[in-house]
């Protein structure tokens, strides 16, 4: 199931780069699930980091064909990292916040840990050599508010301070962040 993800997301995230840069897309999500990967072997909980990306970034995949392709556990893992992108990001990233400190499983959080901690290890390689004109890559280009929604993050996962990488993930926070 894990050669049909990488497959499935390869085809997903064809041609997508990270925003500012050269770097394919397809390795964010592959270093996601090589940190979920680093915390469990739950094959869906690796398989979901994977996919994390395809329906929100991907081209014309929906939840439904995650499911159909890949079975219910990892839609649900799939959707509930899936911002609704009709919403200003302010408003997603809160009702992220929100769904993870108030609703979220902890097989959910591992998941968003790959996610986000990817993420924060591309922000600060990128801060430490671009500086703050790294914010104009982003559509928000306040760093306060990134700050806000890393920390915040960082709050909402705080149950997983077991880990490394959530320890790694506050390390690097600390760091662009304050």
């Amino acid at each position: 199931m894990l050669n049909k993800a990488i497959e499935f997301a390869v085809k997903a995230h064809k041609d997508g780069y990270r925003k500012g840069t050269n770097i394919p897309y397809i390795l964010h999500p592959l270093e996601a699930a090589v940190i979920v990967g680093a915390m469990t072997h739950d094959t869906d909980l690796i398989v979901a980091a994977v996919l994390h990306d395809t329906v929100e970034d991907g081209k014309n995949i929906t939840i439904e064909d995650i499911r159909r392709e890949f079975g219910e556990r990892v839609a649900s893992l799939v959707g509930a990292e899936t911002e609704d992108k009709s919403k200003t990001w302010d408003e997603r990233k809160q009702h992220t916040l929100d769904h993870l400190k108030n609703q979220a499983s902890r097989e959910v959080k591992i998941v968003t840990l790959g996610d986000k901690l990817s993420n924060m290890r591309a922000i600060y390689r990128d801060y430490k050599s671009a500086g703050d004109e790294l914010w104009q890559r982003f559509n928000v280009k306040d760093p306060k508010k990134h700050g806000w929604y890393y920390k915040g993050i960082a709050d909402s996962l705080s149950e997983l301070n077991d880990y490394p990488e959530y320890k790694e993930y506050l390390e690097l926070v600390q760091k662009v962040f304050g």
